[in-house]
């Protein structure tokens, strides 16, 4: 890596996630290594996102027993 490069990216590191993201999406254009587009939700999957996080928000966890259950209907 070149050292202007390395300088570049010290730069970057200190920008908020969002930044740093957008800067990254960039390089990788300019590379053609692009990645792929990220997926859209369906309005059912963001509601239930929604609901799991509201059910952690108010602490509401599965027990051991019940993790446990779920690892053995799966086989695992």
């Amino acid at each position: 890596m070149t050292k202007l490069l390395d300088q570049a990216l010290e730069a970057v590191r200190r920008l908020p996630p969002r930044d740093q993201d957008e800067i990254a999406r960039v390089i990788m254009r300019l590379t053609g290594s692009e990645p792929p587009a990220p997926i859209p939700l369906s309005p059912e999957e963001r509601q239930a996102i929604a609901r799991s996080k509201a059910a952690a928000d108010r602490g509401e966890f599965a027990t051991d027993e019940q993790v446990q259950a779920a690892w053995r209907k799966h086989g695992l």
